[in-house]
């Protein structure tokens, strides 16, 4: 993402790298080029600097108050977007700044041009930055903004976000606030806004190989980080008429071959993707998920194939020349790529090949 974005990469690895695991992403994007982590909450920054971790991470959501202690002994970054959040970030911080105990702590201005999640209002910007400045144990270390949809390409509201925030920073270059850093663009907003790269880009869903949305497919050569594979744990044949699963919703049309797999609803793999023509691989070919998925298991429609117990099972990603995308998993029960790799449940064990070691 470096190489294409030509600036600074901030590698966004919230919810465990997207489901990837927090500490071994974070170490190859690091490797990787990339400046700075991004994470949601600052259990999240606190794992990562358990870990050994020591490069500079940002909380990207103004922490709560009882959070902001542990903020700062972990020197972490922080995000303000409120008068309040400034004051108990500069109270938490204030004296150990003063008796040299440690450096400012490093807060980052969220201004909110559209999004309408978090973030200060651009008329307030300036007071906002200015209450950070005059806050000793303080030090403002950029300003930035979220886009809503820049994975639509041809909506025109990024092109109005994007004003509205270099509206801010004149607003406060007029007011006489040096801005160390600017930056605003996701994934989406890297690929498809080159104007809103600024100094550097907040990467999420890019950096796991993975497209930020249909329109945006193809336009990078992205290699998916993740598959999602398992092994056959039992093997029976059933005759036709026989019926699968709770609620028995899957009937045999002839004699086959139906395979157990030792994944289920408990660890990512929802039931919906039974109910809508989901399907597997093994031996290379693809075959549809027989009957209701459960907590712990689910059930492959194998026909007259010789499949035998220990065989390899792809949910998503590549076995021989076939090909199971986490995009068309998605796609078949009606969300996005983000929440199918997020949602892999902690009790799936992640192996890891090449990089760093985790």
């Amino acid at each position: 993402m470096r190489d294409l974005a030509g600036v600074d990469v901030c590698a966004v690895v919230k919810a465990d790298g997207y489901g990837h695991g927090a500490v071994p992403v974070s170490r190859a994007a690091l490797a990787g080029g990339a400046s700075m982590l991004g994470v949601a909450l600052v259990a999240e920054g606190a794992e990562l600097r358990e870990a050994g971790i020591d490069a500079p991470i940002l909380v990207l959501s103004q922490p709560s108050p009882d959070e902001v202690a542990e903020l700062v002994a972990r020197d972490l970054d922080a995000t303000v977007y409120t008068p309040s959040g400034v004051e108990v970030l500069a109270a938490a911080s204030g004296a150990g700044a003063a008796d040299g105990g440690h450096a400012p702590v490093r807060t980052h201005l969220k201004v909110d041009t559209g999004m309408r999640r978090v973030g200060v209002q651009p008329d307030d910007a300036v007071a906002l930055a200015r209450s950070i400045e005059a806050a000793p144990g303080l030090a403002l270390a950029s300003v930035f903004t979220h886009f809503a949809v820049a994975d639509e390409p041809d909506n025109p509201t990024t092109a109005v976000q994007t004003e509205r925030y270099r509206g801010v920073l004149d607003d406060l270059a007029a007011a006489g606030i040096e801005v160390p850093l600017r930056h605003a663009a996701n994934t989406a907003g890297a690929i498809a806004h080159p104007d809103a790269r600024f100094d550097m880009v907040r990467c999420g869903i890019g950096i796991y190989g993975l497209d930020p949305s249909p329109s945006l497919r193809g336009r990078v050569p992205f290699e998916p980080a993740m598959s999602l594979r398992a092994r056959v744990s039992h093997v029976k044949r059933l005759a036709a008429g026989d019926r699968v699963s709770y609620g028995h919703r899957y009937e045999a049309e002839r004699p086959t071959t139906l395979a157990t797999v030792p994944l289920g609803y408990a660890d990512g793999v929802t039931r919906a993707l039974s109910a809508d023509g989901g399907e597997v691989l093994i031996g290379g070919r693809r075959r549809p998920i027989a009957g209701t998925i459960t907590m712990d298991q689910l059930m492959v429609d194998c026909g007259d194939d010789d499949v035998q117990v220990g065989d390899e099972v792809v949910l998503f990603g590549r076995q021989g020349d076939e090909h199971l995308p986490v995009d068309e998993w998605a796609a078949r029960v009606g969300t996005i790529t983000y929440e199918v790799v997020c949602g892999i449940s902690s009790r799936v064990p992640r192996r890891y090949s090449g990089g760093p070691p985790t």
